[in-house]
């Protein structure tokens, strides 16, 4: 966790606030303009949330390539993938970016699926070469998203090539060791600055003074809604299946064994699931989690998160959550509980 930086942030009257396991900034001045940040210019964002766990051993590779659903064994050094951790039922128990860092894997996920992960990976650990470390406390990272992200990096002297997604670059920033790490996503520009949790108010001010704006946690969760990014523990609970998600790049199906994969060949055998995650806007307040999707009076999903979001003096109810797929078409209307809605595409456009 950013202890230290939390410190310094706090100082300036920020909000803080309990963000998906971790105490951090909530918000900062005001979450209209940390969005607009996000979305059109620079934001930076403390990633206390974030947890971090390095897999080392002679078997790490081929172990931690049978524990997810993407492809591991392949990935080139100073590279990262995003995947799914399913149980033999093929049902969703968390997710993770696994990044090879040549002589150990950094796995990063939230603080609130830590402690679980952890656990369930340490089960199948029998005769293998293989040890996990919950290393969270000791390195820490800071976001810093949207399209000017690399204009200010470059800017505060922290890169000076373009990141392809899932890649990392070790950096040495003024006497200090840290690494920067673009997201695996292609659907957005985002990067994290890896560093030792001391170090982390000072690469910080840094960035500031290069154009990023500060960006809290509430901002970021209306940011990841847009996105149409499902999170574990709000929208994913541990019944979903991998190719309900919406998330086809966390799967590869050449990789080899792993735990889950019979179920989720059999989906792919079969050709689709009988739901899907998508995107709604809503004619009204937002709903309640869990509030149920209706079509021509019948019950055709459920709502998982929903915001109001604020862009450019309007504010817009918008929502994810799971749906038939005879219902899913963009442009369907349905009505959310009890109020007209649409289904519409990801990412969502408002």
């Amino acid at each position: 966790m950013t202890l230290a930086l939390l410190d310094k942030l706090t100082g300036t009257g920020a909000r803080t606030g309990d963000y998906r396991g971790a105490r951090t900034v909530a918000v900062f001045t005001d979450v209209s303009a940390e969005l607009d940040a996000l979305r059109s210019s620079c934001a930076i964002s403390d990633l206390a949330w974030r947890a971090k766990l390095v897999i080392t051993g002679e078997d790490r590779v081929r172990w931690t390539n049978g524990m997810v659903t993407n492809n591991v064994r392949d990935l080139p050094p100073q590279r990262g993938n995003y995947s799914f951790v399913l149980n033999a039922q093929g049902r969703i128990q968390g997710d993770i970016v696994i990044y090879n860092r040549g002589d150990y894997l950094l796995g990063i996920t939230d603080a609130a699926q830590v402690a679980t992960l952890k656990e369930l990976f340490d089960r199948y650990v029998i005769m293998d070469d293989v040890e996990l470390t919950d290393v969270s406390e000791k390195l820490s990272s800071v976001a810093v998203t949207g399209p000017a992200a690399r204009k200010a990096l470059a800017a505060a002297g922290l890169l000076d090539r373009t990141l392809e997604p899932g890649e990392v670059v070790d950096v040495e920033w003024q006497g200090l060791g840290c690494s920067v790490a673009r997201d695996v996503s292609e659907s957005t520009e985002s990067y994290e600055v890896w560093l030792a949790s001391e170090n982390a108010p000072r690469v910080w001010d840094a960035l500031v003074a290069a154009g990023a704006t500060p960006a809290g946690s509430e901002a970021l969760e209306l940011f990841r809604i847009l996105q149409g990014t499902p999170r574990y523990g709000q929208d994913l609970g541990g019944r979903e299946l991998p190719q309900e998600t919406a998330q086809a790049h966390a799967l590869h199906f050449v990789k080899g064994c792993y735990i889950g994969q019979e179920i989720v060949e059999r989906i792919r055998a079969r050709g689709n699931v009988h739901r899907t995650f998508a995107g709604f806007t809503i004619g009204g307040p937002a709903p309640e989690r869990g509030s149920k999707i209706m079509a021509n009076g019948k019950e055709v999903g459920e709502v998982t998160s929903a915001a109001i979001v604020p862009i450019a003096g309007s504010r817009h109810t918008v929502a994810l959550g799971f749906i038939r797929r005879e219902a899913a078409q963009p442009g369907t209307d349905i009505e959310i509980a009890g109020t007209p809605a649409r289904v519409v595409s990801l990412p969502l456009q408002v």
